[in-house]
């Protein structure tokens, strides 16, 4: 750079630092300045105080909501994972609403706010589909209940005992000690069997005789094992009748009901006790039996 050059803007940078320190001692300027921001102070001073108190306002309606929409969910014996996870949707989306409306009062244009609001909720939607649809089975299992912690169910191809329905995912135990975890949506997406759900069960059990056998005999014999046992239930009765004539033997559709906490215990006894009966009086169950003919040819 040129010497002149230099010396120049050093000049004019003074000059400007010298009107700018007369400004500052003029009245006249002085006055102007504070016109000014008095005038942006009349202009927007209310609606920052309108909008700060709006958003205190707004935010304190929401937490007041919010915490009446858990007491309700807890009245109804909601999940707590899921009462927690609802209320941070409920408050985040009352914010939301709030915020929009504390920027229009500003004077700020919301149009653009909300769509982009609008767009980014499309892409995370889409992103996280999956995991939205297994949230939804979530929110209807735990609103519904078809099933609940400690039932035996089978579902998705799965059975076991329900330890915990979480937000996305259920926990099963299995009889012999396996844990199982199934997305929500492959539950909901199918059907549902409760074998815990109804108190009492029914019991279906096929005993054969032999063709040889007495029919009444080996019926009466049946049902002193039932009698004997105090854990059938006399109400409703149990039923024992000819199921059908099968190739080799004579069976008996027996089908008592007990009460469902009962069922295995019932079920693995009578087939011991009425085995041990049927021996007993000399009543036969048959079993598969094959003959083979062998025919000497001569030479």
């Amino acid at each position: 750079m040129e010497p002149e050059e230099t010396t120049t803007e050093a000049a004019s940078e003074a000059q400007n630092l010298a009107e700018t320190a007369q400004d500052l001692t003029d009245p006249t300027k002085i006055q102007e300045w504070v016109d000014i921001g008095l005038d942006y102070l009349a202009q927007y001073g209310v609606k920052i105080l309108l909008a700060i108190v709006l958003f205190a306002i707004g935010r304190s309606v929401a937490k007041w909501l919010v915490g009446l929409a858990k007491k309700g969910f807890k009245k109804s014996n909601m999940d707590d994972t899921l009462i927690g996870f609802l209320g941070n949707i409920m408050f985040a989306l009352l914010m939301t609403a709030v915020i929009v409306a504390v920027l229009d009062v500003v004077g700020i244009q919301t149009t653009s706010f909300v769509a982009i609001i609008g767009a980014a909720g499309l892409a995370v939607g889409l992103a996280l589909q999956g995991s939205l649809a297994n949230f939804a089975s979530g929110v209807m299992l735990i609103l519904f209940r078809p099933f609940k912690q400690g039932d035996f169910i089978s579902a998705a191809g799965e059975a076991g005992i329900v330890e915990e329905v979480n937000i996305f995912t259920t926990h099963l135990k299995t009889p012999d000690n396996k844990a199982i975890i199934i997305p929500n949506a492959a539950i909901t997406g199918g059907s549902i069997t409760n074998f815990s759900a109804k108190s009492t069960r029914r019991i279906d059990f096929v005993f054969g005789i032999g063709y040889g056998d007495d029919l009444k005999k080996a019926k009466e014999v049946i049902w002193d094992v039932l009698n004997a046992d105090d854990r059938i239930l006399k109400d409703p009765e149990p039923t024992v009748g000819v199921l059908e004539l099968a190739d080799s033997s004579v069976n008996f559709a027996v089908r008592p009901w007990v009460n469902a906490s009962d069922y295995w215990g019932v079920y693995f006894d009578i087939h011991e006790k009425m085995k041990l009966r049927f021996d007993e009086e000399g009543i036969s169950i048959p079993f598969p039996q094959q003959d083979v003919h062998m025919h000497q040819v001569s030479s």
